[in-house]
């Protein structure tokens, strides 16, 4: 290895010629001495193969480092002697200091000097331990030539650049697209709401929301407890309306089983479209049913004028309709005769109460055995409302549109158009009969004419027992099932004036389920029958002897 020789002065060894003279160790080999001017004291370096061969103590670096007296410091290493014996310590490549102290290595910062590394001119030189690496500033990469003598090692990195600038421009438009479609949604939404509050007003001012907050309330009656429901309540209590919530169909519109918020169990019913010339009767209506308070009658609770078709909310009455009892379920048996008499008692007091009783006389105009709801004691509540019209008490009828259900159709009402409280009377004569008989008043046989004109041959043809009830003849007292019949008898006749009140039906049915029990006990006595033993001890002419017209 080369060694920079200085000058020595060996002045206790010096020749009295020439104070200035050498002292070098060299390789055994070098001969060039000539180089070396002895005569002169030379002030300049001259170079000489120098080769120093030493080694510390008498054993290998395996050895010193196995028994731990190796004394090489850190980020070095241990180089045996090539005497043999013998080793020494350099510090590693890309560390500098003296390699037998501790730390005597120390890290060389080759990118503080230019001349200790080879990084091109654009590269930026990073130093490692030991070490360094090239790399070239953003926006540039390597070029296929990189190291220290490509005039170009870094090139501009302008697809990489363009690729950048599409991401952020990609992303900067992706990010303004959210952004419009976010104000989008939220204007159409904001819209949408308002469009829905205009249409709920404007419902509510059709549906005559406007006409019932200016009906004064009523010192007898319940209008200012009368709930105006929102529509999601009610979209909520009903599951959306949903097709398994669906208690029953009629022309008028659909109940609905709901559940409000609080836990309370109603029947909503949704409107078919009025005609704009019914909103004030409709109103009318909601004010007279939210007057009412009836054990009978079916309590409005409120309705919903916010849709296109209005929405009345009901309570809900648990045991289904008395047709589905008597026409549908296969276990009508339940409804026995005490039950029949009771349930023909107690409409005939809600009609009576509607007709006599209440400020304003409400004619129903639908009643039938589908109209008649029965709880879980079998106790009757008429309901569905959506045909009534209201008149004052001393006006004797009211001329209208014919409505009503076909069956149940007051004959003379059909003709003229004239309703008044004998129509009532006359679908409810129908009732009786379907208590009487089992069944429907109009089948699904289109050769058969009606079971009022059924009814009506039994009794002209002194075959009564025939059409009778299993249930109504096994169970029911001849006195009782008598009295019903004629009862029924007159509800049906063609001639209006000649049908009893509704206030007479109630008194008459009233005293048959007062001498229900005192009857029951005189026929152990007296030899009272069932008309199911009408062929041995009965005799139901008499019922015949009344005219039916």
């Amino acid at each position: 290895m080369a060694f920079f020789v200085q000058t020595m002065n060996t002045w206790d060894r010096s020749w009295e010629s020439d104070p200035c003279s050498f002292a070098m160790v060299v390789h055994k080999d070098f001969s060039d001495f000539n180089k070396f001017n002895l005569s002169d004291c030379a002030v300049d370096s001259h170079r000489a193969p120098l080769a120093l061969d030493w080694g510390i103590g008498n054993i290998s670096c395996h050895e010193a480092i196995k028994n731990g007296t190796c004394i090489c410091g850190q980020n070095s290493e241990c180089i045996n002697s090539s005497r043999g014996v013998g080793y020494s310590c350099r510090c590693l490549t890309g560390y500098q200091g003296n390699p037998y102290l501790h730390d005597g290595c120390q890290d060389i910062n080759e990118c503080e000097s230019p001349e200790k590394n080879e990084c091109p001119q654009e590269a930026r030189c990073v130093n490692t331990p030991g070490s360094y690496h090239c790399t070239c500033p953003p926006g540039y990469h390597k070029g296929r030539n990189f190291g220290p003598s490509s005039p170009h090692a870094c090139l501009p990195d302008r697809a990489r650049r363009a690729m950048l600038m599409f991401i952020s421009l990609g992303i900067g438009l992706a990010a303004g697209f959210l952004i419009l479609v976010s104000i989008f949604i939220w204007v159409h939404r904001k819209l949408k709401r308002i469009e829905e509050e205009k249409a709920k007003k404007r419902f509510f001012k059709t549906n005559g929301g406007l006409l019932l907050q200016q009906q004064p309330s009523s010192s007898q009656g319940n209008l200012s407890e009368t709930k105006l429901f929102v529509t999601q309540e009610l979209e909520k209590a009903t599951d959306n309306f949903n097709e398994s919530r669906i208690l029953g169909q009629g022309g008028l519109g659909t109940v609905y089983k709901g559940m409000l918020s609080d836990g309370t169990i109603v029947a909503v019913k949704k409107s078919n479209k009025i005609d704009q010339c019914r909103v004030s009767q409709f109103i009318n209506e909601v004010v007279i049913l939210s007057q009412i308070n009836h054990r009978h009658i079916v309590k409005l609770l409120g309705c919903c004028l916010e849709t296109e078709v209005p929405l009345l909310v009901y309570e809900y009455v648990s045991n289904g309709t008395l047709s589905q009892h008597l026409h549908d379920d296969p276990g009508a048996g339940m409804i026995n005769w005490e039950n029949r008499l009771r349930i023909a008692a107690e409409v005939a007091e809600a009609l009576a109460y509607l007709h006599s009783y209440a400020s304003t006389a409400i004619f129903h105009r639908d009643i039938k055995s589908s109209n008649i709801l029965l709880d879980e004691n079998y106790r009757a509540v008429v309901s569905d409302f959506g045909l009534s019209r209201s008149v004052p008490i001393d006006k004797t009828h009211l001329t209208t549109l014919v409505g009503g259900t076909f069956g149940y159709l007051d004959p003379e009402y059909f003709r003229s158009g004239q309703l008044n409280d004998k129509s009532d009377v006359y679908a409810f004569g129908v009732v009786l009969a379907e208590l009487l008989t089992g069944q429907k008043a109009v089948s699904s046989d289109k050769s058969d004419e009606g079971l009022v004109i059924r009814f009506r041959e039994a009794v002209k043809e002194n075959r009564l027992f025939e059409t009778l009830d299993k249930m109504a003849a096994d169970e029911g007292l001849e006195e009782e099932i008598l009295a019903v019949v004629r009862l029924t008898k007159r509800c049906l006749k063609l001639n209006a004036r000649k049908r009893p009140s509704t206030r007479e039906i109630a008194t008459v049915l009233e005293q048959l389920r007062i001498k229900e029990g005192s009857i029951a006990r005189e026929s152990l006595q007296d030899g009272y029958c069932s008309l199911s033993e009408r062929s041995y001890c009965c005799n139901v002419d008499s019922i015949t002897e009344d005219s039916l017209e």
